[in-house]
């Protein structure tokens, strides 16, 4: 062998190492009998918007990032040592109930660790929460749900810590308009389809000014996403653009999904 040939292998020698495997740091810290209330695991899980991050502590979910933005495993350990002061280590199992909140977006009952969120996101936060999956909700009814104004509303939802699993993608401005303060404007449309939201729908009761549908039969007024508002035949459906005027034409407000009353 020539000199050549010796540097052109010595070179090639890091290529040729098997790297460690995704779960080796997580295998060192449970050999060394290192208790695992001391840093959490993450997994990386598969959305209609690309790949979640999810870090977890036994008991709970304690952050998600979309990586949609190019974000690689280090970056959001680096992200989430930053925001809770605890390592996030690859590897592990996925909380139990964490797939198939994913799979459904039914991620209400999913335990979530919120407690180092300040006290007004996290009511923003818990509001959102309780959107059901395939409907929206606009700013003012979750400032209402949760006590805030509608700049606190926007400021929690764009530092959403649990990305997807905390749903912002069904927050729209009053308008109607998706508001999309967590995701960027395609982010937010994947995972609205992907629950089956028509938003060529909303956007068309937006603009022509319809806020709440009503039903001539019942004489309840709802969101437009609203599971009953869905269930209004076109011949009964009513649109109002005010509270105030589905009030003053004798309608009152669904219990279910809760509008803004006059």
């Amino acid at each position: 062998m020539n000199e050549s040939d010796g540097d052109a292998l010595a070179r090639r020698l890091p290529d040729l190492a098997p790297g460690a495997p995704e779960d080796f740091a997580l295998r060192v810290l449970r050999r060394a009998g290192v208790s695992e209330d001391h840093y959490d695991t993450y997994v990386r899980l598969d959305t209609a918007a690309g790949g979640l991050f999810v870090a977890a502590s036994p008991q709970a979910v304690t952050g998600a990032c979309l990586d949609s933005a190019g974000l690689t495993g280090t970056g959001f350990e680096e992200l989430h040592r930053a925001r809770t002061g605890r390592s996030a280590i690859a590897g592990g199992r996925p909380l139990p109930g964490l797939v198939p909140a994913l799979r459904t977006g039914r991620a209400r009952r999913l335990p979530i660790d919120l407690s180092g969120v300040p006290r007004e996101q996290r009511a923003v936060l818990e509001a959102v929460r309780t959107i059901p999956a395939g409907q929206l909700r606009p700013i003012g009814w979750v400032a209402r749900e949760a006590g805030a104004t509608a700049p606190g509303v926007l400021r929690a939802l764009a530092a959403n810590p649990v990305a997807v699993l905390i749903p912002c993608h069904r927050v729209t401005h009053d308008s109607g308009a998706p508001c999309d303060a967590a995701y960027l404007p395609e982010t937010g449309e994947a995972l609205r389809r992907a629950e089956n939201i028509d938003t060529r729908r909303v956007a068309e009761l937006a603009r022509a000014g319809t806020v709440f549908l009503g039903s001539d039969t019942t004489l309840i007024y709802c969101h437009p996403t609203c599971a009953h508002a869905r269930r209004i035949t076109p011949g009964h459906r009513v649109p109002f653009r005010t509270a105030r005027d589905a009030h003053e034409a004798g309608y009152r407000a669904c219990k279910s999904c809760r509008p803004v009353t006059v």
